[in-house]
């Protein structure tokens, strides 16, 4: 009984299944070209082809040619230039759903049954409104550019890509196209310039700003973004980035000398158990009984301690070229020289994990102001180029 109801609860499912992807149910649904599909996935191969499912392509086929060319034609009427570019759009669905229907013709049932389909001359319709389409895009630059060279760089942009649009997907040559893209590029594109102020007081090594400016601006360029390493009088920048460095301190060289005794208790061999009466100890075997001997040993620790610092503040401040700020952040770096040389006195034992990790080490020469403003140089780099990455929709 359980495996009759089974059955008859699979092939219940299984016709439903069936019903909801065959293409009648399809149409019924306005779903057109999923039925056109569907029946020509049925179709192709197929030796003796249903009548049905032939009647059902003609019909599918039909409504969705009469829908696009009603459609098509009203916009058209409209007189609305901006909607030639959803008319090429169904024409060339129109063109492909005609070519789809092509390598099946003629369409003959196991019946005797002949399809019959409409077949309209999409070619001259399409390349007309291929031609309206890349015309209105074209004005739309026109004027686009008109406010780009007013100053108006998201118009220039707003250009370039319905340039673009007509050469990838009307014509690839139009016009003076080309001249135009060019214009829209130069139009659009942000000039950045990049430079470092120092007015810490103080002189940088001659370094200094070239290792602080190395930080792979290439990656921050953009489409629409060039930045400018100190850039020459001539160049009209947009945007002006400027790292002001206000303060730079280095600390003197410090040498610290420290005295200090490290003690512990080890092992130190063994010695004899013995009992209450100063007697050795017996197991139960006979054996004498021994117990490591705990001694305690000390070490006279010297430690020199060398310590010098070097800090690096200033403001990272971006404007516009009407001298307005639109960004502003402090940043600093701190570049410290450490270095511990220990010797001792006594049981090595004694010397804790602390002292034994600097004994032997020996003092060492200070690295120079110069070399300490570079390293801080080097840390500074990353701070500023996320900085500018994290600031992209200010450009």
């Amino acid at each position: 009984m359980l495996n009759r109801l089974l059955f008859v609860f699979g092939l219940m499912v299984a016709l439903l299944s069936g019903a909801c992807t065959s293409p009648r149910y399809l149409i019924e649904r306005g779903d057109y070209d999923a039925a056109i599909s569907l029946a020509i996935r049925r179709l192709s191969g197929k030796k003796n082809k249903k009548t049905e499912l032939i009647r059902d392509l003609e019909r599918a086929f039909a409504q969705a040619q009469a829908r696009d060319l009603r459609l098509a034609d009203n916009l058209a009427a409209s007189g609305r230039s901006e909607e030639w570019e959803r008319v090429n759009r169904l024409h060339r669905q129109i063109e492909q759903r005609q070519n789809r229907i092509q390598p099946l013709l003629p369409l003959i049932s196991k019946d005797g049954y002949r399809a019959r389909f409409e077949l309209v001359d999409i070619a001259q319709m399409e390349r007309e409104s291929r031609e309206r389409a890349a015309e209105y895009l074209y004005q739309r630059a026109q004027v686009l550019l008109e406010q780009g060279r007013r100053g108006d760089r998201q118009a220039a942009r707003e250009a370039h890509q319905a340039l673009c649009d007509i050469e990838n997907r009307y014509f690839r040559h139009y016009k003076d196209k080309e001249d135009l893209l060019r214009e829209a590029r130069s139009l659009g594109v942000s000039h950045v310039g990049f430079e470092v102020l120092n007015q810490s007081g103080r002189l940088l090594p001659p370094r200094f700003e070239d290792r602080l400016l190395a930080f792979g601006l290439n990656e921050l360029n953009t489409e629409w973004k060039r930045f400018h390493l100190n850039p020459s009088p001539d160049l009209l920048l947009d945007y002006r980035v400027v790292f002001r460095i206000d303060q730079i301190d280095v600390s003197p060289e410090r040498v610290s000398e420290r005295l200090y005794t490290d003690e512990a208790e080890v092992e130190d061999g063994w010695e004899y158990v013995l009992d209450e009466r100063g007697n050795v100890r017996k197991d139960s075997l006979g054996n004498d009984l021994k117990k490591p001997r705990i001694v305690r040993v000390r070490a006279d620790v010297v430690e020199v301690y060398q310590t010098k610092a070097v800090r690096i503040g200033g403001l990272l401040d971006i404007r516009d070229d009407r001298g307005y700020r639109l960004f502003s952040r402090p940043m600093s770096a701190e570049v410290l020289f450490e270095n511990y040389a220990s010797t001792f006195r006594g049981d090595r034992r004694a010397l804790s994990k602390e002292s034994r990790a600097r004994i032997g080490n020996v003092p060492l020469p200070f690295p120079s102001d110069a070399d300490m403003l570079l390293q801080a140089a080097e840390r500074l780099k990353s701070p500023i180029r996320e900085e500018l990455r994290s600031n992209r929709n200010i450009w």
